[in-house]
């Protein structure tokens, strides 16, 4: 479509806040001729380019938005009255309109263009007064005037004089305006509500410089065309990382998504948020997106923003809406999925949003008013049947690579428009080729892992190579990049070792003595260095040493000590009777940190202050031992996980290192994981996303 904005191939730079953050931080589009820019400059040159240009496009009309394109053509009427190639271009046009108008009962209202039931009556009057013969028994149009009576029933005009509402994006379409009182309802920037058009419009009716200053602008940095909003600046940071961590690509754009993230707090108000910043009006939709990320990024931000958009039980995007849209619902859900414990607030949204969407999956209505999407239904369905918490990285992205339409997803405004910055084929294809380059090393690494089961003699104590594939697929799932082999290798195979020792000892229905003779086995030669007479506590040590000397060769750090002791102590507790559950969790954490080198090996090397005198280690291993306790119930499981998530996103002075406190958090969610799906759904969870390549 011709009416879409078109834009240059989005790179990494782009992510960063542009010294244009003053001018809204977006690229520089190529803009297609539409009428707002005529108002301003009145240029012949520019009207002729418009009708040729929709000449064109009413031809093809078959295949045309009729919604939109009723729009366009109409105003395209009237801009070409002096225009002396006028007589062609207004009997296609108009021909164009007497074939189509009757369509418009067949649209989507989901995809009504923003504030279309307000401007379209609007200009149907307009070309009446040109004598433009206008079809007025169709049943759309009336719908339409009925949307319209009741969103000046919702927003009426004593209202939108005294406060800022959503009409001032849509003021081109209302008549009787105070200027005097709206003038100061303006945004910093001079435009009303951010909108060229209604902008334009008031211009029109004041000649307002500081609107003139806002058009002006925008026609100079956009070479002589607008988009249909802007700055969208707010909402271009928000989604783009949104996008990035959604794709698994996050990581490459790292320290621009941490720029991105930091201008979006700066501009954030206990009010919320909108597309842009410094706007007096607030929206669910971008408020509950920038919520979620700068929570996940550590920022301290209250939950209590979205009382602000709850009424009566109901939560709403704009005050005064007529249709709640899928997507402010579905990131409302989103967003609180990242509660902590005792933010009602919180509560109540997941509840009411979760309910909507069910409803609308269960009615098959799974459609925008802000966005054509490549597979909406896939992503709400996603968001509905994995929690939070059981949303494993790697099965996220395997998922949204389906879902994400890269430069095909449209948005909805007053035209329809592209964000090249959020929907990329860029962004889609370097997700692909990443995805596929970690799925062929997790499948190397996983026929490495069965090499290593039937070299190292374990086999022979009763577990089947078939019951480790899913250990592996979870440390795959929750710790894929490639550099990080060794800390997904390390997991794997500690998991598999621990099942192996504990399956061996119940299936024979060895004594506690028989443990006691292990662990003292396990001491002479590990820490001793000792001969052992076992096989299992030889294949045990050989694979600690290979672990320890991986590390060595990659970090260039000697963990054997360290590794030794936790084991030493995971094997005092099983010997005991102790709770297993609590000597699994703290025996896999330490096996993260150990094999992530750097900093956390360099942390537990230190023997003053030892890590588990920390503070805050006692109550992150509290909550992911809670995750692990299978016994207790769906409340306190998730209580227990809110509670977790709280102490790792917390941020406070000597705290410990924020990658120490991720690892409780990704091995209690590895524990949620398997308790919240069926064998049946894990195991296709696994042909997923580690054999099913990416298309």
């Amino acid at each position: 479509m011709s009416s879409l904005l078109a834009f240059a191939p989005p790179s990494a730079a782009l992510l960063r806040p542009p010294p244009a953050a003053a001018h809204g931080g977006l690229s520089s589009p190529r803009v297609f001729p539409c009428w707002k820019p005529v108002i301003i400059s009145g240029s012949p040159l520019r009207c002729r380019a418009v009708a040729r240009s929709r000449t064109r496009e009413w031809k093809k009309a078959e295949y045309l938005d009729v919604i939109h394109n009723d729009l366009s053509t109409i105003k395209r009427q009237e801009i070409v009255e002096d225009d002396t190639e006028r007589e062609t271009h207004h009997k296609v046009g108009i021909l164009f309109i007497k074939e189509n108008f009757h369509k418009l009962g067949d649209e989507n209202p989901e995809h009504m263009p923003i504030g279309f039931e307000i401007a379209f009556p609007a200009m149907i009057e307009i070309a009446k007064k040109l004598e433009i013969e206008i079809p007025e028994n169709c049943a759309g149009l009336q719908e339409i005037y009925a949307i319209r009576e009741l969103k000046l029933t919702k927003i009426p005009k004593e209202t939108l004089h005294k406060v800022p509402t959503t009409l001032l994006h849509s003021l081109e379409g209302i008549g009787g305006l105070k200027w005097e009182k709206l003038l100061k309802l303006r945004c910093a920037d001079g435009s009303f509500l951010f909108s060229p058009s209604s902008t334009a419009f008031a211009l029109q009716q004041t000649k307002d410089d500081n609107c003139l200053k806002y058009l002006t602008n925008c026609v100079d940095k956009f070479n002589g065309g607008v988009p249909n909003v802007y700055p969208v600046d707010l909402f271009e940071h928000i989604w783009s990382v949104d996008r990035l961590q959604r794709l698994g690509i996050s990581r490459y754009f790292q320290s621009e998504i941490d720029e991105c993230i930091s201008y979006v707090h700066r501009y954030w108000t206990s009010k919320g948020i909108c597309w842009a910043r410094n706007s007096r009006v607030q929206d669910i939709d971008d408020t509950a997106m920038g919520f979620r990320l700068m929570r996940l990024h550590g920022y301290d931000i209250s939950a209590e923003v979205f009382s602000n958009f709850k009424k009566g039980g109901e939560f709403f995007c704009f005050a005064g809406q007529t249709t709640q849209a899928v997507t402010g619902m579905y990131n409302l859900y989103r967003a609180s999925q990242v509660k902590f414990h005792g933010e009602d607030i919180l509560v109540d949204a997941g509840d009411y949003s979760s309910k909507f969407l069910r409803e609308k999956r269960a009615k098959n209505e799974l459609l925008d008013k802000w966005i054509i999407a490549k597979d909406l239904p896939g992503e709400v369905g996603y968001a509905l049947d994995v929690s939070y918490y059981a949303s494993l990285p790697r099965l996220e992205t395997r998922f949204y690579l389906e879902h994400y339409g890269g430069e095909d997803d449209v948005w909805i405004g007053k035209t329809l428009y592209r964000m090249p910055c959020v929907s990329s084929n860029t962004y889609l294809e370097l997700a692909k080729l990443d995805y596929n380059n970690c799925q062929v090393l997790h499948q190397r690494e996983w026929k490495n892992i069965l090499k290593w089961f039937r070299n190292s003699g374990l086999k022979g104590f009763g577990k089947k190579e078939s019951n480790f594939l899913q250990r592996y697929y979870i440390a795959a799932a929750c710790i894929f990049e490639p550099e990080k082999w060794a800390v997904r290798v390390g997991w794997a195979k500690t998991v598999i070792l621990v099942e192996t020792i504990v399956s061996h000892f119940q299936r024979q229905g060895l004594s506690r003595e028989h443990k006691s003779a292990f662990v003292e086995e396990f001491e002479q030669g590990c820490i001793l260095k000792y001969k052992t007479r076992s096989p299992l506590v030889g294949a045990f040590i050989m694979t600690l040493n290979q672990l320890s000397l991986d590390i060595l060769l990659a970090h260039g750090q000697d963990i054997q000590p360290q590794l030794s002791q936790v084991w030493y102590k995971w094997l005092k507790t099983w010997e005991e009777g102790n709770n297993i559950g609590e000597g699994d969790a703290e025996l896999y954490v330490h096996t993260l940190n150990l094999c992530g080198g750097g900093r956390r090996a360099s942390a537990l090397m230190l023997s003053e202050p030892d890590l588990s005198d920390h503070p805050k280690y006692e109550q992150l291993l509290k909550a992911t031992i809670s995750a692990h306790d299978s016994c207790g119930t769906n409340v306190e499981i998730e209580r227990g996980m809110q509670g977790l998530l709280k102490l790792v996103l917390d941020k406070s002075p000597e705290d410990l290192d924020s990658q120490i406190r991720q690892n409780f958090l990704t091995v209690a969610r590895s524990f949620y994981y398997t308790a919240y799906f069926s064998q049946e759904t894990i195991d296709f969870h696994i042909n997923k996303v580690l054999f099913e390549n990416v298309l």
